[in-house]
């Protein structure tokens, strides 16, 4: 039997959070300004989420968009601020202009972390080498999984990558943890749990209103119901 996946959901404040602990969610990624794909929310709303859920929370380091890191200096006192108001897990991924990881700024903000785990996001899917960018960071303290299409445009056209590089969990560059994300539905997750994956992360799947609204809990408890149900087939 497969081990039960992972399923993590994207929450802009404490409602959401609130639903998707109620729908069956393991993990939330805490984000703001999804506009722009997601960049840094506000200590204060780190600090109320924590308060009102107890599942695990990773919260993204990104103070612009795109895959540039912009104002190093900002985003390691952010670091600090949300580490200060109860995270303790978090997401980046920052790109150098040939495509390659932005070892400086990467490594920069990761030494902020002490240690703290936290996900490759997907910058991934923009790199010119995928396998070049996961050497790259193997090396890493805390870095624990990828969040990952496997493509820029998404899981239809990635789902070959995805399960290429699930095919080589384990090796060199690849002991973290696939979780896919970006245009994921649950017609995707079978084909995807066979190869191994074990990860999901859904946005706006979890919304029925669109951006705009709320996370649903029915609707996250759909997925968790289609996960676990996989498990147990």
């Amino acid at each position: 039997m497969s081990k039960r996946a992972v399923l993590e959901v994207i929450a802009l404040d404490r409602e959401d959070a609130v639903a998707a602990q109620a729908g069956g969610a393991d993990r939330l990624e805490l984000v703001t300004e999804m506009a722009a794909d997601g960049l840094t929310p506000a200590p204060a709303t780190v600090a109320a989420i924590r308060a009102a859920v107890d599942i695990d929370l990773r919260v993204m380091l990104r103070v612009a968009d795109g895959f540039a890191a912009g104002d190093l200096d900002r985003l390691v006192g952010l670091a600090g601020e949300l580490r200060e108001a109860g995270a303790d897990q978090f997401v980046l991924g920052f790109l150098a202009e040939d495509g390659g990881a932005d070892m400086a700024a990467v490594e920069r903000v990761v030494d902020a972390l002490h240690g703290c785990p936290w996900t490759f996001h997907r910058a991934i899917d923009r790199a010119a080498d995928r396998d070049a960018l996961r050497k790259q960071l193997a090396d890493l303290p805390g870095l624990d999984t990828y969040l990952t299409a496997g493509a820029a445009s998404g899981v239809d056209d990635g789902l070959p990558t995805l399960l290429a590089e699930a095919a080589q969990g384990g090796g060199p560059g690849y002991e973290q943890q696939i979780m896919v994300g970006g245009g994921l539905r649950l017609d995707h997750v079978p084909r995807l749990r066979e190869g191994g994956i074990e990860a999901f992360h859904i946005g706006g799947a979890a919304r029925p209103a669109g951006w705009q609204g709320p996370v649903s809990a029915d609707v996250v408890a759909r997925w968790r119901t289609a996960l676990d149900g996989d498990d147990a087939a």
